[in-house]
């Protein structure tokens, strides 16, 4: 009986080390995979942030001017929503003329942008020249809810938002962001602005023309 006992006791104990290997946590080397996963997140918080700052700190928060600025400005002709046609030569006929490129439909800023500094501009002897790419009623509809009786030039293909390098800002590939070039009588630009916000106040337009 005594046998039959120790035999017993050897083989609990026997398998007693496989029990407690079983219920044992396999614990990665020191030093690499408990690391790991912090180095990642540490990584995915940081990339956007430094992006985001590179933004404001390199620009201001606005994109600089474009590579034009100095050259020919680009020949055009577009219809308006007033079923008229305006060319580069109409624009420039008296003086200055600030083409003014923006998003258009479905940015309220975008039109609310036009009253807001285009008689100020005039009396300053700059025209100001609205140009979108959407269709010309759906332009007409919104513009006429601002009050807007002046005509907005209708650049559905790009073509002309193209030329002016004025596509591609701040993500926007279709269609302009907010964006102004100021052309002279001799039809060279002699300024470009892309602005990070939809609606900019005249006080700070003016100071930004002033620098001209």
């Amino acid at each position: 009986m005594s046998r039959q006992t120790d035999s017993n006791k050897k083989q609990a104990s026997s398998r007693a080390p496989a029990v407690r290997n079983r219920s044992s946590p396999s614990r990665p080397a020191p030093g690499r995979s408990w690391e790991l996963p912090k180095v990642w997140t540490w990584l995915g918080l940081l990339i956007p942030t430094v992006l985001i700052l590179g933004v404001v700190i390199l620009g201001g928060g606005e994109v600089g001017d474009s590579a034009n600025v100095g050259s020919r400005a680009p020949e055009f002709a577009l219809p308006t929503t007033l079923g008229t046609e305006v060319s580069l030569d109409d624009a420039v006929a008296e003086g200055d003329a600030l083409l003014y490129f923006s998003m258009g439909v479905g940015c309220d800023g975008c039109f609310a942008q036009i009253p807001e500094i285009e008689v100020p501009l005039r009396d300053m002897g700059i025209n100001l020249v609205s140009v979108m790419v959407q269709p010309s009623s759906h332009v007409a509809e919104t513009a006429e809810r601002f009050g807007i009786h002046s005509p907005i030039l209708i650049d559905e293909d790009r073509s002309v938002s193209t030329a002016y390098e004025m596509l591609g800002i701040y993500g926007h590939s279709d269609r302009p962001s907010h964006s102004f070039a100021l052309v002279g009588p001799d039809r060279t630009i002699k300024w470009v602005k892309h602005y990070s916000t939809m609606f900019v106040p005249l006080d700070a337009l003016v100071v930004d023309l002033g620098a001209v």
